[in-house]
């Protein structure tokens, strides 16, 4: 590799720009022709074309072109922001034969087009391109860093995303160890009766999940277990697991044993209190936790005829009943109400913040679909219990959920539309007929307040993310504001976080339907079978390196370096673990010797980007 370095620094360098009109989002606010004509006369500037879509496959079969004619030996794109389509490039590159880290990428849509207009643009996109052109001057070749890796995936989780996650990665030739806190398999779908839009049977798919899973030599299951440490990087992770101190079931059940409500009985780990797994890969599939209101919310707690949708639908479950009037725990219904976005959509000023201090501003996705299915259960099996629904927005998204509204308004549901506002006040009625009485301002009555007396409350509760602080302090993962862990990008890495060899399936990373839980958790274990399948790992090499001539052995580097064990001291010099090094530059600043780039983005690069943005 040193020789190829040699060659990449001593040879004549022969740049290519190639800038991007991004459908309109640059060149309706930067001339790119004029910008062409600007960079053409830079030194060493061999080629500058522009393209409507760089990233497109015409785009792409530009930049190999003039590569495999010798035309090109350093390619600067500019375009959108590198986090979109670096990887894109590097690949098109690397096809055509080239090194894909003699490669610099100019962002001229978020930091130019998007913030700027006219000549201002096109003269701040000349600037950043023309860093760009010294910087890529300045580029070495560089090679993936490349770390065995252990064909084994841990899931920590066992709701249906865990459990098709494991029988994915089980399938495809992993071996897979299932982690799960609880004694059950299951999760939350298993305190559910029918899945939208589906009508399918909530315990036999979770059934049919754990049964395959229980039975797959492949897999190891452990119950009543915990993740309470974890060291080391992308196909070579440990943990230490163990026994979580959790209530089990009293009597004789037997492993594998559906527990209606609870899900598939998985038991204690009783071999062990505490072992270690090493692992190769992270699936997180921690689920989520229905909103509990808090006391007083719509009369929870307060009235006992106030439940929340969950708890309505167990109980629903029990009755399986039909009749004129729905009748529970000896009470007739002769009329209820459904109450949307109870701990979803939280708006500051108007909402209690709950614990942390935190407002479930989101969307949560789910409730309307299942307050429509719940109303239209009981319109069909008990036509005489006349339903009224409470909602701020009908949001029944998704393939044949809409449907479910539909029938719900051809089976007589009233609805009724609030202002987050002036929501709905549950109190204790006064008639002597029926327990509570609700009072609303209908918005679909210009602002009128109607009074209904009703015998059931149903509060439509949203997704909250597990409590799981202590895996994400831990392993240090990213979350966003509303507490969802935070993959890299919604489109582009969808179900990857910033940590390499960790991956996000199913509701621990946003609300979600069962069906999308299942579909993120097989996209995570895709994602693991390429990481790991091969036997090693490729990673992106911009790293630190330590110039072993220049260093002293002050030790900076391994005091400062915020990630535990990429830097150390050993036999008096600074050694860094590419594999663990997140290319953070924290050492570079801090070594006195000046003993320490990061490979991609050395001193040497930056000095000549700024050199020549001043020059620009």
């Amino acid at each position: 590799m040193h020789d190829e370095n040699s060659q990449a620094k001593t040879e004549a360098k022969k740049v290519g720009v190639y800038i991007c009109h991004c459908g309109g989002n640059i060149s309706d606010h930067v001339d790119v022709a004029k910008l062409a004509e600007n960079v053409k006369g830079l030194p060493d500037v061999a080629v500058a074309h522009t393209n409507m879509f760089m990233c497109s496959d015409p785009g792409q079969e530009l930049i190999q072109e003039d590569i495999k004619s010798g035309r090109v030996n350093r390619v600067v794109v500019a375009s959108c922001a590198p986090s979109l389509h670096e990887l894109t490039f590097r690949g098109a590159i690397k096809r055509a034969g080239m090194n894909p880290y003699l490669y610099e990428h100019a962002n001229i849509r978020e930091q130019v087009s998007w913030v700027h207009h006219g000549d201002k643009a096109t003269d701040k996109a000349t600037r950043l391109i023309a860093a760009a052109i010294a910087k890529s001057k300045n580029l070495a070749t560089l090679e993936p860093i490349r770390v065995n890796a252990t064909g084994h995936a841990t899931v920590i989780g066992g709701g249906v995303a865990g459990l098709r996650a494991s029988l994915d990665l089980s399938r495809r030739g992993l071996k897979v160890t299932l982690v799960e806190a609880s004694a059950f398999l299951g999760g939350q779908t298993a305190r559910l009766d029918r899945l939208a839009p589906t009508e399918q049977s909530a315990e036999k798919v979770v059934r049919a999940l754990a049964e395959a899973v229980l039975a797959d030599p492949g897999i190891r299951v452990h119950g009543c277990a915990r993740v309470v440490a974890s060291e080391g990087y992308v196909g070579n992770f440990k943990l230490t697991v163990q026994a979580a101190d959790v209530s089990v079931p009293k009597g004789d059940l037997q492993h594998g044993t559906w527990v209606p409500y609870s899900g598939v009985y998985i038991g204690r780990e009783k071999s062990q209190q505490q072992w270690s797994i090493e692992t190769g890969a992270l699936v997180l599939a921690t689920g989520f936790q229905p909103y509990r209101p808090a006391k007083g919310e719509y009369g929870y707690l307060d009235f006992p005829q106030v439940v929340t949708l969950p708890e309505f639908i167990q109980l629903m479950a029990e009755n399986r009943g039909t009749g004129p009037c729905l009748s529970l725990e000896g009470r007739p219904i002769r009329r209820m109400a459904f109450i949307h976005c109870v701990g979803s959509r939280q708006i500051p000023g108007i909402h209690e913040p709950g614990p942390g201090g935190r407002l479930n501003e989101y969307c949560s996705r789910t409730c309307c679909t299942a307050i429509m299915q719940a109303a239209l259960q009981v319109r069909r099996r008990f036509p005489e219990t006349a339903v009224l629904d409470y909602y701020r927005d009908i949001r029944t998204y998704g393939r044949g959920q809409e449907t479910y509204y539909d029938e719900a308004s051809r089976h007589n549901v009233l609805f009724f539309r609030y202002e987050p506002e002036s929501a709905p006040v549950v109190e204790r009625a006064s008639d002597g007929r029926h327990a509570l009485r609700i009072r609303v301002n209908d918005t679909l009555t210009m602002g009128e307040e109607l009074t209904a007396h009703v015998d059931l409350v149903v509060l439509g509760v949203g997704m909250q993310a597990s409590p799981i602080s202590e895996l994400v302090d831990m392993m240090k993962l990213p979350t966003g504001m509303d507490g969802f862990l935070q993959e890299v990008h919604p489109k582009l890495r969808p179900v990857e976080v910033a940590n390499t060899g960790i991956l996000l399936a199913g509701t621990c990373q946003a609300p979600m339907d069962v069906g999308e839980a299942c579909a993120a958790a097989q996209a995570a274990a895709a994602k693991a079978t390429t990481l790991l399948i091969k036997g090693h790992v490729e990673l992106d090499p911009f790293v630190a390196a330590v110039d072993a001539e220049r260093c002293t052995g002050h030790g900076r580097c391994a005091e400062v370096c915020p990630v535990q064990g990429a830097a150390q001291l050993i036999d008096g010099k600074g050694v860094i673990n590419p594999a663990l090094c997140t290319g953070c530059g924290i050492c570079v600043a801090e070594c006195p010797d000046q003993a320490i780039d990061v490979n991609g983005w050395t001193l040497d690069q930056y000095e000549a980007m700024v050199d020549a943005i001043v020059a620009a």
